[in-house]
């Protein structure tokens, strides 16, 4: 039954629909424009660094003058090319089977970090923003996240208390004015975070902006730590 199904409908590369080996998987021509976040980053944000560093632990110039409230952050892929297709398509386009693979990704980055207790939490979506794409992208990244680490979901322990206008073209210091105080750990299920070890995830990280404000809701809910994890990682020159 499988192989008349593999007849009828075979495999397809995600980004460009060109026949692969298996479901879910890339050709080799969208692998080899796919930029995979390699293993020298700053701990803080998964930014990609020169190498040579002596330190066990890194940081770009950013996380060091203003570090972020969360204790690790991991990204699989630079937005860009491929990486900014997927994210898109993921987010705008209805591709919700992008999230099964971005999924793997993310938690092959979190690994060896993540405890064994570890809480999975997506960056919430406004209710009214939710009606309008029918789903949250960052709920079906952290549910495929979460099954890959064997790790507990909580897909609304957190709230959007208020809608908020499009980051695209803001400032950084412009997209933390506009996230502050808009994300809160939900009154029902909230609870649920108290003495955990929380893992957010979310599509891309640009500024960080959005993870610092559900960073924030986590831990006024009394989080033990939180790490973030996202599909991709905006950088310069991307």
């Amino acid at each position: 039954m499988q192989t008349a199904v593999s007849l009828i409908y075979p495999p397809r590369c995600i980004p460009c629909g060109g026949l692969v080996d298996s479901d879910f998987g890339l050709c080799a021509a969208c692998w080899r424009e796919t930029q995979f976040i390699g293993i020298t980053i700053c701990e803080s944000c998964s930014t990609p660094l020169p190498p040579g560093g002596h330190d066990e632990t890194l940081h770009c110039d950013a996380c060091l003058q203003a570090p972020p409230p969360w204790v690790q952050g991991r990204a699989a892929l630079v937005y860009g090319g491929v990486g900014r297709k997927l994210v898109l398509s993921l987010k705008h386009g209805d591709r919700q089977e992008i999230a099964r693979p971005a999924g793997l990704w993310m938690a092959s980055r979190m690994r060896a970090g993540a405890p064994d207790d570890t809480l999975v939490i997506p960056v919430p979506l406004h209710w009214r923003r939710l009606l309008k794409r029918r789903y949250n992208q960052s709920a079906l990244l952290a549910r495929q996240t979460a099954r890959a680490l064997g790790a507990e979901l909580c897909v609304d322990a957190l709230v959007r208390r208020r809608a908020t206008q499009s980051l695209d073209g803001k400032s950084r210091e412009q997209r933390f004015a506009t996230l502050a105080n808009t994300i809160a750990p939900h009154p029902r299920n909230g609870a649920v975070i108290e003495g955990r070890a929380v893992l957010l995830v979310d599509d891309v990280m640009t500024s960080g902006a959005t993870l610092t404000a559900s960073t924030w809701a986590c831990l006024e809910a009394g989080a033990r730590e939180v790490r973030v994890v996202t599909l991709a990682r905006a950088v310069k020159d991307t």
